[in-house]
């Protein structure tokens, strides 16, 4: 038998951005519980609304299941002595199992005959356990703060009101966060503000919703992007729908009703990002674009009501609107006032790291290290020595301090009003991309300089400092400045050193780091390990990279260039045959004294077998030789491939670790002259699976 079981705890307004993930644990934490107590269901439905959580379990089981357990005893020479009397071992084995002395069996278990109990689990009604599994579920959710209300020592993220559990059509007696279960939820605080009675679990959605409560939040989602959509294209516009605005909003409304307001066109002389960031932060309003892009004068807000009056709701948000704006328009006007050139000074005041400096010494190492870079690709280097001059010279603007999203962006706009170089301008707008992973890269090579400075100074002196990442703590989020550095140099192909840029990095920090040389090989480490990270993502096998990290390299685009050949001949039918191979001939090698000779005496080649693979390994490294200056891995490796065979019938046919030791030592170098084809690439012995 099985029955619908409804939970909904009713609270003041949940935090918005925290919503989504509450549900998504609370729905986890009763799985789980369910799951441990071996109850079965059929589903679990997640249900949320700024002030309730939910979830419905379909066909709960009434009970756990029923199941017969066998308990093992002491041995039947422990359990009773000699005149067969039971000792005090048997009486605490039947005391423990609830059953009388003279009840007491043995049987054996394969090993000994033993006593045993045969008994029955299980069978607990459900209705016993939910409070448990909820209030343990409850008790796990993500809360950083809990808070008490009232007189009550009760705690949780916010003041908890009402609790429907229902099983079935019935009510379940349980008591959760001081609050006694019932049927007895409330509607819409607005539009149907009484109490409402749930009859049974599969009515729950459709009776909310008859109380103007959408508790659905997927469908509410849905409805949000329906209608603004809809509102957008009554004013022939797009509406741009961030994921992350999209899902707060969804939070902070049970009854969506989306309504379109408009603010002066003289504010589109403002840059439109602080618009939008005064617009979506401040008020979580979706803005509107034409054909082209660009701003709009418009914005559609997600009311929580639905107003006879929709005019009056409207003008409230656009008087709500117009000072935000206002403000962002004064702070435009005010920082064109100054250069960004004077702005720069301010920074000397403003620490970056107590020991690394200001962040006006920052840029100046930003600056040198862009330049130094410039002149190794033959990019302009007075462009990127300008560029991180005046990188952070907008976080001292009033746009700035009052939007903080606004850095790096201010700066492209304020830099073009001074009549600074476009490519300059553009720099400091892209030097924080990419800001996470996947996320574009700079456009300008300009930007791309900036960027790449910035990240190898902070990864450096943040290690020079002996502040480096440990476990879960990256306060300086060096991973993700770490794998920003490489994607910037392998994406932008800036084939560079990156253990010598490093170093130019370490030398800009001057007597801040202490022990250079160690931070370098520890920064570069650290970074080139962010590689395996990637490759995971590209779903490219761990070996993969090892067998390339095996080499030791530090130059990231060629780095790169090797994995994905040595990923494509670990798609080859020969690879694993080869990698073997390998393997067994680098663990020969190394247990020589010393290493075998460099030229192969063809003289000395006794066997078909070791004469077919001389020829051919001869043969292949002529092949290979233009490749591999050309750095084309990938077809080297595809040329190399074809040696199985002859691999192969040598290892079947021939002794290495022959008697004589001319021949010996001739097969030595033959094997090391194969295995080295295969190094100039990588060491593919890594591909080999272990031995279990």
């Amino acid at each position: 038998m099985s029955r619908d079981f409804l939970l909904e705890l009713g609270t003041e307004e949940l935090p918005p951005t925290a919503l989504k993930n509450l549900l998504a644990a609370l729905a986890a934490g009763v799985k789980a519980g369910l799951d441990d107590a071996g109850l079965p269901y059929s589903a679990i439905n997640s249900y949320a609304s700024p002030r309730r959580l939910a979830l419905v379990v379909e066909q709960l089981a009434e009970a756990t299941p029923v199941r017969q357990v066998t308990n093992w005893g002491p041995p039947a020479q422990v359990a009773f002595d000699a005149d067969g009397k039971p000792t005090r071992a048997a009486e605490a084995f039947a005391k423990k199992n609830g059953i009388a002395i003279d009840e007491l069996t043995t049987e054996n278990d394969g090993k000994a005959d033993k006593l045993v109990a045969h008994q029955e689990a299980g069978g607990e009604p459900t209705t016993d356990l939910l409070a448990g599994i909820v209030q343990e579920a409850l008790a796990k959710l993500p809360i950083p703060k809990r808070m008490r209300w009232g007189a009550k020592r009760t705690e949780f993220v916010r003041p908890a009101h009402w609790l429907v559990m229902l099983f079935g059509d019935d009510v379940v007696e349980a008591e959760v966060l001081g609050l006694s279960g019932g049927r007895d939820s409330r509607g819409h605080r607005f539009h149907h503000n009484q109490v409402i009675s749930i009859d049974s679990p599969g009515n729950y959605v459709e009776i909310m919703k008859a109380a103007y409560v959408q508790v659905d939040m997927a469908a509410r989602r849905a409805l949000i992007i329906d209608q603004v959509n809809r509102e957008a294209a009554a004013i022939d516009g797009t509406a741009v729908i961030d994921e992350d605005l999209l899902d707060e909003v969804t939070a902070l409304v049970e009854w969506p009703v989306a309504l379109t307001g408009r603010f002066e066109e003289r504010f589109l002389q403002v840059p439109a990002e602080a618009l939008i960031s005064s617009m979506a932060e401040h008020q979580k309003y979706f803005h509107v674009v034409d054909n082209n892009g660009q701003l709009k004068p418009y914005f559609i807000t997600v009311a929580n009501i639905e107003s006879q009056d929709p005019t009056q709701v409207i003008d409230g948000n656009e008087r709500v609107i117009r000072p935000r704006l206002s403000d962002a328009a004064f702070f435009f006007e005010t920082d064109k006032k100054h250069t960004l050139a004077s702005q720069r000074k301010r920074l000397g005041s403003i620490v970056f790291q107590a020991k690394l400096g200001s962040i006006l010494d920052k840029t100046d190492r930003i600056a040198a290290l862009a330049a130094s870079i410039a002149t190794d690709i033959g990019a302009d280097a007075a462009k990127a020595k300008r560029a991180g001059e005046l990188s952070k010279a907008d976080l001292v603007t009033e746009m700035v301090l009052e939007f903080d999203k606004m850095q790096g962006i201010a700066g492209y706009y304020y830099a073009l009003n001074d009549g600074e170089d476009p490519e300059v301008a553009s720099a400091l707008k892209e030097q924080y991309l990419p800001k996470y992973a996947g996320d574009e890269l700079p456009d300008t090579q300009t930007g791309t300089l900036i960027a790449l400075a910035d990240r190898l100074d902070t990864i450096v002196g943040i290690f020079g400092i002996g502040q480096k990442p440990t476990g879960s703590k990256d306060p300086f989020a060096l991973r993700r400045a770490s794998l920003g550095a490489l994607r910037l140099m392998v994406e932008k192909d800036i084939n560079l050193d990156l253990r010598e840029l490093l170093k130019r990095a370490a030398t800009g920090h001057g007597d801040n780091i202490k022990d250079a040389a160690s931070t370098v090989e520890e920064s570069l480490a650290y970074m080139l390990e962010r590689f395996r990270a990637w490759y995971e993502e590209d779903q490219i096998a761990t070996e993969v990279y090892l067998a390339v990290a095996a080499k030791k390299l530090s130059h990231p685009v060629d780095i790169n260039t090797r994995v994905l050949a040595v990923d494509a001949f670990a798609q080859l039918p020969e690879a694993q045959a080869l990698a073997a191979a390998n393997k067994r001939v680098s663990n020969i090698l190394s247990k020589l004294e010393e290493a075998p000779a460099s030229e192969v005496n063809t003289k000395l080649l006794a066997e078909p077998a070791e004469q077919q693979l001389a020829e051919a390994v001869a043969d292949k490294a002529q092949r290979v030789a233009p490749l591999f200056a050309e750095r084309r891995y990938a077809d080297a490796l595809a040329e190399l491939a074809t040696l199985r065979a002859a691999v192969d019938t040598f290892f079947d046919d021939v002794m290495v670790m022959a008697d004589d030791q001319a021949l010996r030592n001739n097969r030595l170098a033959l094997l090391a002259q194969l295995r080295g084809l295969f190094l100039q690439v990588a060491d593919i012995s890594a591909l080999a699976p272990a031995k279990g």
